[in-house]
């Protein structure tokens, strides 16, 4: 049971982990996408962490459809409106992240989600094998 728990904590602290260097290249290299300070970045990687387990596989659903018509294009859509998501409750917390626009949006969602893939694959799962 304890191994279990570490296994969890593991994956998230991984997780967390990507999220953070992918949001702060986002921050680095989108134009209108801005996060100050390592503790915003930290605070909103957990924010982006939850939206993604909770309310993106929802999203996702109900788009389908449109996702199946655009070719998964919709896709980019649902990831950029959990990205302005993340944006917004991470403003109730007074955490310095703001977001210029769509195009900022769809940009910074789109360069997160190839970051994360690529870290996913490359890092995350030799990591968890290691630790298995």
């Amino acid at each position: 049971m304890a191994r279990q728990r570490e296994s969890r904590l593991l994956g998230f602290a991984i997780r967390l982990g990507i999220n953070a260097v992918a949001l702060w290249l986002a921050a680095a290299w989108v134009r209108g996408f801005d996060i100050e300070g390592w503790p915003s970045l930290v605070a909103t990687a957990a924010i982006f962490a939850v939206v993604n387990a909770v309310i993106t596989p929802v999203a996702q659903l109900l788009g389908c459809p449109l996702s199946c018509l655009t070719l998964g294009v919709f896709v980019l859509v649902v990831n950029t409106a959990m990205l302005a998501l993340t944006a917004w409750i991470a403003g109730l917390f007074d955490l310095d992240v703001e977001i210029d626009g769509f195009v900022a949006a769809f940009l910074a969602a789109l360069l997160i989600s190839v970051v994360s893939w690529a870290l996913n694959n490359f890092v995350a799962r030799p990591l968890r094998w290691a630790f298995r």
